[in-house]
């Protein structure tokens, strides 16, 4: 049995619109208009795509963000920043909801 990821269908996802193409080119639409320049670069896009693909843990994802980091003139570092930026928000997301179980445990422990 191979990998359940296959970097191959990173190149086969307009498939994904095969029984719905109306709502899948809806989503496309959106999804270029959402990543054009505007406000924020395609760069600083880009970075930010990077960052969601990997607390999302897509690696279709991050195969494309990945890519277009580099289309857009960054390197390595860069990309680690952006990783590792999006990770410590991440963290720090993971860890403020100890209060959630903090604030159970006090009402279950009184």
């Amino acid at each position: 049995m191979g990998d359940y990821y296959n970097s191959d269908d990173l190149g086969r996802f307009g498939e994904v619109g095969k029984h719905k193409p109306e709502l899948f080119r809806k989503f496309m639409e959106w999804y270029q208009a959402a990543l054009e320049a505007g406000a924020l670069t395609k760069r600083e896009k880009a970075l930010i795509g990077l960052g969601v693909s990997h607390v999302i843990q897509c690696p279709y994802c991050i195969d494309a963000f990945t890519r277009e980091c580099i289309i857009e003139g960054m390197d390595m570092d860069h990309i680690a920043e952006a990783i590792h930026t999006a990770s410590a928000v991440r963290g720090g997301a993971s860890l403020i909801h100890g209060l959630q179980a903090q604030n159970v445990a006090e009402k279950v422990l009184l």
